[in-house]
């Protein structure tokens, strides 16, 4: 693995360690947001724990370096449907969606290395 693989993956696992733990935890802006997308509280659980699967397929890659592809793609599909929740179901601006957006990209480099 090269050293920009390396960052890029532990950047993914901190960022998402954070929203996980939002999302377990529920503090009312998460669940503010939640609600702004109009999606049901449960499936705040399912998201959670596919962003957790990830966090588990990019420190699995450090040895077995074909789930960091699998770790890429779900990334990259959670992270389109953030962006669609920020911008379209809520609303939000822009600006909302740059964390997505920036993960997104971390991803994206990812599956392209």
């Amino acid at each position: 693995m090269t050293i920009v693989v390396i960052i890029i993956q532990c950047i993914l696992i901190a960022m998402f360690t954070v929203s996980v733990l939002l999302k377990f935890g529920r503090p009312p802006s998460m669940v503010r947001h939640w609600q702004e997308y109009r999606y049901p509280s449960w499936f705040m659980d399912v998201t959670a724990t596919l962003e957790a699967a990830g966090i588990a397929g990019l420190i699995a890659a450090f040895w077995l370096p074909a789930a960091l592809k699998y770790a890429a793609v779900l990334y990259i599909l959670l992270m389109l449907g953030a962006i669609h929740a920020h911008l379209f179901r809520a609303k939000h601006p822009p600006k909302m969606a740059i964390n997505a957006a920036a993960m997104l990209l971390l991803s994206l480099i990812l599956l392209a290395i």
